[in-house]
């Protein structure tokens, strides 16, 4: 880096760039939703660790969904709020690298955990004789650990390229937290190489996983249809047709947010698409999976009536 190139110490988050009124719908509307996905996947949690009957394999990796969509918007939303009501809506360099860190961690983690609870319906229905066997806490434990040591590790590659970068300007990024394609814009030099990084990890983590959810749920459609029982055909699609609506909607915003052409979408439909996986997706998850699955709903109502008997 030059002599007369100097590092930028703070950063202006530009956001939603609307009027004060709007300003303050959007603070409130967003805080809502940002407490509906803390009080949502708390509940599964303590479902999961209350409920005997949700001590499975299957509710375990849903346990480490909930722990990562909360953790996922609470590394991006806390931040946004503040700003929006802030008059100077700015970050420190340092959190700003930490939060393209954190988020990319908890994206990354997410994504792969999806792919092993895809595995796991795969197994339990496919291979119903085998599947205590095969799906031991030993292995669920270790598939779990993998998952959060693979994605820090990735995430740290991305970061570390990026912190090679020269940081002289401009100041401002045109969005509502420190996502990495807006931060190198920030360089004053070449970032091909951080892009096609990015290109890559985005097909490992995203094109990759989506191949292995789908070829699963391709199985598992044909195990389904073999099931003479029509309650057992029933409770095999509640439970599947939950996680895929989890996994369309979190790997398509994804897949369009980082693999579609950066010039194909406004950077006001990036922020959009943002919001949806940071905010809206980790919210709906909970609501997916106590709405459409009958022992998340069954465990509810035995908490509930436990704790009004006391």
């Amino acid at each position: 880096m030059g002599s007369n190139q100097t590092w930028i110490t703070e950063i202006i988050l530009l956001g939603f760039q609307v009027n004060p009124v709007l300003e303050v719908f959007l603070f409130g509307l967003f805080l809502f939703f940002y407490s509906l996905t803390l009080m949502g996947n708390g509940v599964i949690l303590g479902l999961i660790w209350m409920d005997s009957r949700l001590h499975s394999p299957m509710y375990f990796f849903l346990s480490h969904l909930a722990i990562i969509d909360m953790s996922y918007a609470s590394s991006i939303v806390p931040k946004m709020l503040v700003n929006i009501m802030m008059q100077r809506k700015n970050i420190s360099f340092v959190p700003c690298i930490l939060q393209t860190f954190l988020y990319l961690a908890f994206a990354v983690t997410e994504c792969t955990i999806l792919v092993v609870m895809s595995y796991d319906r795969y197994m339990a229905i496919c291979h119903p004789l085998q599947y205590t066997i095969i799906m031991s806490w030993r292995k669920c434990i270790g598939l779990a650990a993998t998952c959060w040591l693979f994605s820090f590790l990735l995430s740290l590659v991305h970061i570390i390229l990026l912190l090679k970068l020269p940081f002289c300007g401009p100041q401002k990024i045109n969005h509502f937290f420190c996502q990495i394609m807006s931060v190198f814009k920030l360089a004053c030099a070449d970032t091909r190489l951080n892009q096609v990084v990015l290109f890559a990890g985005s097909v490992c983590v995203l094109v990759g996983p989506l191949c292995l959810v789908l070829l699963s749920y391709t199985h598992i459609l044909f195990a389904i249809l073999r099931i003479q029982s029509d309650e057992g055909r029933r409770k095999a699609f509640s439970t599947c047709s939950s996680h895929l609506c989890v996994v369309g909607l979190f790997f398509g915003s994804a897949i369009v947010m980082y693999m579609a052409p950066e010039s194909s979408h406004s950077q006001d439909q990036r922020k959009i698409l943002s919001l949806f996986y940071s905010l809206f997706n980790p919210m709906l998850n909970p609501l997916i999976y106590s709405l459409r699955n009958a022992e998340v709903k069954g465990a509810l109502r035995r908490v509930l009536w436990r704790q009004r008997s006391l």
